[in-house]
Protein backbone atom coordinates (compact mmCIF):
# COMPACT_ATOMS: atom_id res chain seq x y z
CA UNK A 1 0.00 0.00 0.00
CA UNK A 2 1.35 3.40 -0.92
CA UNK A 3 1.61 5.65 2.09
CA UNK A 4 1.82 9.35 2.77
CA UNK A 5 2.68 10.47 6.31
CA UNK A 6 -0.07 11.60 8.58
CA UNK A 7 0.20 13.87 11.59
CA UNK A 8 -2.87 14.19 13.73
CA UNK A 9 -3.60 17.60 15.14
CA UNK A 10 -2.15 18.16 18.58
CA UNK A 11 -4.76 17.82 21.22
CA UNK A 12 -6.67 14.78 19.93
CA UNK A 13 -7.48 12.67 22.92
CA UNK A 14 -6.55 9.05 23.41
CA UNK A 15 -10.26 8.28 23.29
CA UNK A 16 -10.56 9.90 19.88
CA UNK A 17 -7.60 7.89 18.64
CA UNK A 18 -9.19 4.66 19.77
CA UNK A 19 -12.61 5.62 18.43
CA UNK A 20 -11.42 6.28 14.92
CA UNK A 21 -9.42 3.11 14.83
CA UNK A 22 -6.05 4.71 15.41
CA UNK A 23 -6.68 7.77 13.33
CA UNK A 24 -2.93 8.30 13.23
CA UNK A 25 -3.02 5.61 10.57
CA UNK A 26 -5.74 7.35 8.67
CA UNK A 27 -4.65 10.79 7.67
CA UNK A 28 -3.30 11.03 4.20
CA UNK A 29 -2.17 7.54 3.96
CA UNK A 30 -2.63 5.63 1.13
CA UNK A 31 -1.25 7.02 -1.84
CA UNK A 32 -3.76 9.58 -2.76
CA UNK A 33 -1.13 10.62 -5.26
CA UNK A 34 -0.63 13.94 -6.98
CA UNK A 35 -3.01 14.26 -9.91
CA UNK A 36 -1.75 13.99 -13.46
CA UNK A 37 -3.92 16.64 -15.08
CA UNK A 38 -3.28 15.20 -18.54
CA UNK A 39 -4.48 11.71 -17.71
CA UNK A 40 -7.96 10.35 -18.40
CA UNK A 41 -10.30 10.08 -15.43
CA UNK A 42 -11.63 6.52 -15.25
CA UNK A 43 -12.83 6.44 -11.61
CA UNK A 44 -10.90 3.20 -11.20
CA UNK A 45 -8.52 2.98 -8.22
CA UNK A 46 -6.01 0.35 -9.27
CA UNK A 47 -3.66 0.37 -6.29
CA UNK A 48 -4.41 -0.03 -2.60
CA UNK A 49 -5.00 3.46 -1.28
CA UNK A 50 -6.09 4.82 2.09
CA UNK A 51 -7.53 8.27 2.61
CA UNK A 52 -7.97 10.24 5.80
CA UNK A 53 -11.22 12.13 6.34
CA UNK A 54 -11.34 15.22 8.58
CA UNK A 55 -14.77 15.43 10.24
CA UNK A 56 -15.71 17.34 13.42
CA UNK A 57 -16.76 16.91 17.06
CA UNK A 58 -17.43 13.31 18.13
CA UNK A 59 -21.07 14.04 18.97
CA UNK A 60 -21.69 15.94 15.73
CA UNK A 61 -23.03 14.82 12.36
CA UNK A 62 -19.75 15.31 10.44
CA UNK A 63 -18.12 12.66 12.60
CA UNK A 64 -20.96 10.16 12.23
CA UNK A 65 -21.40 10.59 8.48
CA UNK A 66 -17.62 10.74 7.92
CA UNK A 67 -17.15 7.40 9.65
CA UNK A 68 -20.00 5.92 7.64
CA UNK A 69 -18.41 7.17 4.39
CA UNK A 70 -15.04 5.76 5.40
CA UNK A 71 -16.70 2.41 5.99
CA UNK A 72 -18.32 2.37 2.54
CA UNK A 73 -15.24 3.11 0.44
CA UNK A 74 -13.73 -0.37 0.47
CA UNK A 75 -16.86 -2.18 -0.68
CA UNK A 76 -17.49 0.42 -3.35
CA UNK A 77 -14.02 0.03 -4.86
CA UNK A 78 -13.35 -3.67 -4.59
CA UNK A 79 -11.15 -3.14 -1.56
CA UNK A 80 -8.73 -0.81 -3.33
CA UNK A 81 -9.76 2.37 -1.54
CA UNK A 82 -10.15 2.50 2.23
CA UNK A 83 -10.74 5.39 4.57
CA UNK A 84 -10.32 6.47 8.18
CA UNK A 85 -12.32 9.30 9.71
CA UNK A 86 -10.86 11.41 12.52
CA UNK A 87 -12.40 13.74 15.07
CA UNK A 88 -11.37 17.37 14.53
CA UNK A 89 -12.37 20.90 15.45
CA UNK A 90 -14.29 21.08 12.13
CA UNK A 91 -14.38 23.49 9.17
CA UNK A 92 -11.53 26.01 9.49
CA UNK A 93 -9.18 23.52 11.11
CA UNK A 94 -10.18 20.91 8.53
CA UNK A 95 -9.19 23.17 5.65
CA UNK A 96 -5.87 24.03 7.28
CA UNK A 97 -5.01 20.39 7.89
CA UNK A 98 -6.22 19.37 4.44
CA UNK A 99 -3.89 21.88 2.81
CA UNK A 100 -1.06 20.84 5.15
CA UNK A 101 -1.39 17.26 3.92
CA UNK A 102 -2.73 15.74 7.12
CA UNK A 103 -5.98 14.59 5.51
CA UNK A 104 -7.24 13.89 2.01
CA UNK A 105 -10.93 14.79 2.40
CA UNK A 106 -12.51 17.40 4.67
CA UNK A 107 -16.06 18.27 5.68
CA UNK A 108 -16.65 22.02 5.66
CA UNK A 109 -19.41 24.55 5.92
CA UNK A 110 -19.89 26.34 2.62
CA UNK A 111 -19.16 29.81 3.99
CA UNK A 112 -15.81 28.61 5.36
CA UNK A 113 -15.00 26.92 2.05
CA UNK A 114 -15.74 30.15 0.16
CA UNK A 115 -13.47 32.08 2.53
CA UNK A 116 -10.76 29.49 1.90
CA UNK A 117 -10.75 29.76 -1.89
CA UNK A 118 -11.02 33.55 -1.74
CA UNK A 119 -8.43 34.02 0.98
CA UNK A 120 -10.82 35.83 3.32
CA UNK A 121 -11.98 35.54 6.92
CA UNK A 122 -9.75 33.06 8.72
CA UNK A 123 -7.51 32.66 5.65
CA UNK A 124 -4.86 35.20 4.67
CA UNK A 125 -4.44 33.80 1.15
CA UNK A 126 -6.45 31.62 -1.27
CA UNK A 127 -6.19 27.94 -0.36
CA UNK A 128 -5.59 25.21 -2.99
CA UNK A 129 -8.81 23.33 -2.33
CA UNK A 130 -11.68 22.17 -4.51
CA UNK A 131 -15.00 20.47 -3.88
CA UNK A 132 -16.18 16.94 -4.43
CA UNK A 133 -19.81 17.96 -4.02
CA UNK A 134 -22.29 19.94 -2.02
CA UNK A 135 -23.90 17.56 0.43
CA UNK A 136 -26.55 18.12 3.15
CA UNK A 137 -27.35 21.41 4.91
CA UNK A 138 -26.29 22.46 8.40
CA UNK A 139 -28.82 24.11 10.69
CA UNK A 140 -27.68 26.88 13.00
CA UNK A 141 -28.98 25.74 16.38
CA UNK A 142 -28.90 28.37 19.14
CA UNK A 143 -29.90 26.99 22.52
CA UNK A 144 -30.16 28.78 25.87
CA UNK A 145 -31.09 27.87 29.40
CA UNK A 146 -34.61 28.92 30.36
CA UNK A 147 -33.21 30.79 33.38
CA UNK A 148 -30.68 32.75 31.31
CA UNK A 149 -32.97 35.65 30.39
CA UNK A 150 -31.91 35.30 26.75
CA UNK A 151 -34.61 35.60 24.08
CA UNK A 152 -32.44 36.91 21.22
CA UNK A 153 -28.77 37.00 20.26
CA UNK A 154 -28.60 40.62 21.42
CA UNK A 155 -29.56 39.42 24.91
CA UNK A 156 -26.31 37.44 25.12
CA UNK A 157 -24.39 40.52 26.25
CA UNK A 158 -22.45 39.63 29.40
CA UNK A 159 -23.56 35.99 29.30
CA UNK A 160 -21.50 32.79 29.25
CA UNK A 161 -21.88 31.67 25.64
CA UNK A 162 -20.22 28.73 23.92
CA UNK A 163 -19.29 29.71 20.37
CA UNK A 164 -18.03 26.25 19.43
CA UNK A 165 -14.62 24.67 19.03
CA UNK A 166 -11.79 27.01 18.04
CA UNK A 167 -11.40 27.18 14.25
CA UNK A 168 -14.75 25.54 13.63
CA UNK A 169 -17.45 26.58 11.20
CA UNK A 170 -19.73 26.98 14.20
CA UNK A 171 -17.39 29.61 15.63
CA UNK A 172 -17.40 31.49 12.33
CA UNK A 173 -21.20 31.61 12.20
CA UNK A 174 -21.50 32.37 15.92
CA UNK A 175 -19.22 35.39 15.64
CA UNK A 176 -21.06 36.65 12.56
CA UNK A 177 -24.42 36.34 14.30
CA UNK A 178 -23.13 38.16 17.38
CA UNK A 179 -21.78 40.97 15.21
CA UNK A 180 -25.05 41.11 13.27
CA UNK A 181 -26.81 41.58 16.61
CA UNK A 182 -24.52 44.48 17.49
CA UNK A 183 -22.20 42.60 19.84
CA UNK A 184 -18.42 42.26 19.82
CA UNK A 185 -17.66 38.52 20.26
CA UNK A 186 -14.35 39.35 21.92
CA UNK A 187 -15.68 41.69 24.61
CA UNK A 188 -19.48 41.67 24.86
CA UNK A 189 -19.96 38.04 25.85
CA UNK A 190 -18.11 35.71 28.19
CA UNK A 191 -17.06 33.43 25.35
CA UNK A 192 -16.61 29.73 26.02
CA UNK A 193 -14.86 28.14 23.02
CA UNK A 194 -15.99 24.60 23.77
CA UNK A 195 -16.65 21.50 21.71
CA UNK A 196 -20.19 20.20 21.69
CA UNK A 197 -19.70 17.58 24.39
CA UNK A 198 -18.31 20.10 26.89
CA UNK A 199 -20.92 22.66 25.83
CA UNK A 200 -23.79 20.30 26.61
CA UNK A 201 -22.20 19.44 29.95
CA UNK A 202 -21.92 23.17 30.72
CA UNK A 203 -25.57 23.79 29.88
CA UNK A 204 -26.61 20.93 32.14
CA UNK A 205 -24.51 22.03 35.13
CA UNK A 206 -25.31 25.72 34.69
CA UNK A 207 -21.80 26.92 33.84
CA UNK A 208 -22.91 27.88 30.30
CA UNK A 209 -25.92 30.12 29.60
CA UNK A 210 -26.31 29.42 25.90
CA UNK A 211 -24.53 28.15 22.81
CA UNK A 212 -24.31 28.12 19.05
CA UNK A 213 -24.10 24.90 17.06
CA UNK A 214 -24.04 24.37 13.30
CA UNK A 215 -24.90 20.82 12.37
CA UNK A 216 -27.26 18.48 10.61
CA UNK A 217 -30.58 17.38 12.05
CA UNK A 218 -30.59 15.67 14.41
CA UNK A 219 -27.22 16.16 16.10
CA UNK A 220 -26.48 13.54 18.75
CA UNK A 221 -25.27 15.99 21.38
CA UNK A 222 -28.48 18.03 21.14
CA UNK A 223 -30.62 14.91 21.16
CA UNK A 224 -28.99 14.02 24.47
CA UNK A 225 -29.56 17.53 25.84
CA UNK A 226 -33.23 17.75 24.92
CA UNK A 227 -33.86 14.18 26.06
CA UNK A 228 -32.31 14.61 29.49
CA UNK A 229 -32.80 18.33 30.18
CA UNK A 230 -35.42 19.48 27.70
CA UNK A 231 -37.48 21.22 30.36
CA UNK A 232 -34.61 23.59 31.18
CA UNK A 233 -33.56 24.72 27.67
CA UNK A 234 -35.07 26.23 24.54
CA UNK A 235 -34.13 27.27 21.00
CA UNK A 236 -33.71 30.93 20.02
CA UNK A 237 -35.17 32.19 16.73
CA UNK A 238 -32.24 33.83 14.88
CA UNK A 239 -34.02 34.31 11.55
CA UNK A 240 -34.30 38.14 11.97
CA UNK A 241 -30.50 38.26 11.51
CA UNK A 242 -30.60 36.48 8.14
CA UNK A 243 -30.48 39.66 5.96
CA UNK A 244 -27.20 40.73 7.56
CA UNK A 245 -25.69 37.28 7.02
CA UNK A 246 -26.80 37.00 3.40
CA UNK A 247 -25.00 40.29 2.80
CA UNK A 248 -21.82 38.45 3.79
CA UNK A 249 -22.44 35.21 1.89
CA UNK A 250 -25.15 33.88 -0.45
CA UNK A 251 -24.74 30.51 1.26
CA UNK A 252 -26.92 31.54 4.20
CA UNK A 253 -30.57 30.60 3.77
CA UNK A 254 -33.78 30.46 5.77
CA UNK A 255 -34.65 27.16 7.39
CA UNK A 256 -36.65 25.52 10.15
CA UNK A 257 -35.72 23.19 12.99
CA UNK A 258 -38.78 20.99 12.96
CA UNK A 259 -40.36 20.00 16.26
CA UNK A 260 -39.75 16.35 15.42
CA UNK A 261 -35.96 16.81 15.33
CA UNK A 262 -35.67 16.95 19.12
CA UNK A 263 -39.31 16.48 20.17
CA UNK A 264 -39.76 20.13 21.06
CA UNK A 265 -43.16 21.79 21.44
CA UNK A 266 -42.86 23.97 18.32
CA UNK A 267 -40.85 24.47 15.15
CA UNK A 268 -38.05 27.06 15.31
CA UNK A 269 -37.09 29.33 12.37
CA UNK A 270 -33.34 29.43 11.84
CA UNK A 271 -30.52 29.95 9.33
CA UNK A 272 -29.04 27.10 7.32
CA UNK A 273 -25.83 26.81 5.34
CA UNK A 274 -24.80 23.99 3.00
CA UNK A 275 -21.93 21.60 3.63
CA UNK A 276 -19.32 20.63 1.08
CA UNK A 277 -16.69 17.92 0.88
CA UNK A 278 -13.29 19.41 0.09
CA UNK A 279 -10.03 17.98 -1.26
CA UNK A 280 -6.74 19.46 -2.38
CA UNK A 281 -6.51 20.45 -6.01
CA UNK A 282 -3.78 17.88 -6.62
CA UNK A 283 -5.65 14.86 -5.24
CA UNK A 284 -5.51 11.95 -7.68
CA UNK A 285 -8.53 12.38 -9.96
CA UNK A 286 -9.54 8.72 -9.89
CA UNK A 287 -9.52 8.72 -6.11
CA UNK A 288 -11.62 11.90 -6.09
CA UNK A 289 -14.02 10.37 -8.60
CA UNK A 290 -14.38 7.14 -6.61
CA UNK A 291 -15.07 8.99 -3.35
CA UNK A 292 -17.65 11.25 -4.99
CA UNK A 293 -19.43 8.33 -6.60
CA UNK A 294 -19.50 6.48 -3.27
CA UNK A 295 -21.14 9.46 -1.52
CA UNK A 296 -24.12 9.28 -3.87
CA UNK A 297 -24.25 5.53 -4.52
CA UNK A 298 -24.19 4.85 -0.78
CA UNK A 299 -26.35 7.75 0.35
CA UNK A 300 -28.92 5.46 1.96
CA UNK A 301 -26.22 3.79 4.05
CA UNK A 302 -24.94 7.20 5.15
CA UNK A 303 -28.50 8.20 6.06
CA UNK A 304 -28.78 5.12 8.25
CA UNK A 305 -25.85 6.49 10.24
CA UNK A 306 -27.58 9.89 10.55
CA UNK A 307 -30.79 11.13 8.88
CA UNK A 308 -29.06 14.41 7.91
CA UNK A 309 -27.45 12.51 5.02
CA UNK A 310 -30.88 12.20 3.40
CA UNK A 311 -30.21 15.77 2.27
CA UNK A 312 -27.46 14.58 -0.08
CA UNK A 313 -28.85 14.93 -3.60
CA UNK A 314 -27.63 15.01 -7.18
CA UNK A 315 -29.86 18.03 -7.71
CA UNK A 316 -27.63 20.16 -5.47
CA UNK A 317 -24.33 18.34 -5.89
CA UNK A 318 -22.80 20.79 -8.40
CA UNK A 319 -23.85 23.92 -6.51
CA UNK A 320 -20.46 24.69 -5.01
CA UNK A 321 -19.37 27.88 -6.78
CA UNK A 322 -17.27 29.91 -6.14
CA UNK A 323 -15.57 26.76 -4.85
CA UNK A 324 -14.63 24.86 -8.03
CA UNK A 325 -15.34 21.16 -8.45
CA UNK A 326 -12.35 18.83 -8.64
CA UNK A 327 -12.03 17.28 -12.10
CA UNK A 328 -12.46 13.81 -10.61
CA UNK A 329 -15.73 14.93 -9.05
CA UNK A 330 -16.83 16.43 -12.37
CA UNK A 331 -16.42 13.01 -13.98
CA UNK A 332 -18.35 11.24 -11.23
CA UNK A 333 -21.22 13.71 -11.22
CA UNK A 334 -21.48 13.64 -15.01
CA UNK A 335 -21.68 9.84 -14.98
CA UNK A 336 -24.30 9.97 -12.22
CA UNK A 337 -26.45 12.40 -14.19
CA UNK A 338 -26.16 15.36 -11.82
CA UNK A 339 -27.70 18.57 -13.14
Amino acid sequence: MRRIDVRLAAGLSVLALVTVGAAGCGGQQGGAATDDAASEVTCEVTRETRVGIATGNATGVYYVVGNALAGQLSGATGGKLTGTAAETGASVQNVEQLVAGQYDVAFSLFDTAVNAVEGKGSFTAPQPVEALARIYDNYTQVVVRNDSGITSVADMRGKRISTGSPKSGTEVIANRLLEAAGLDPATDIRAQRLDLTKTVEGIKDGSVDGFFWSGGLPTGGLTDLFTTAGDSVRFVDISPLLPKLTALSPGYQEGTIGRDAYRTATDTPTIVVPNVLLVRKDLDANVACAITRTVFDKRDALAQANPAAKGISLENARRTLPVPLHRGAEKALKDLGAN
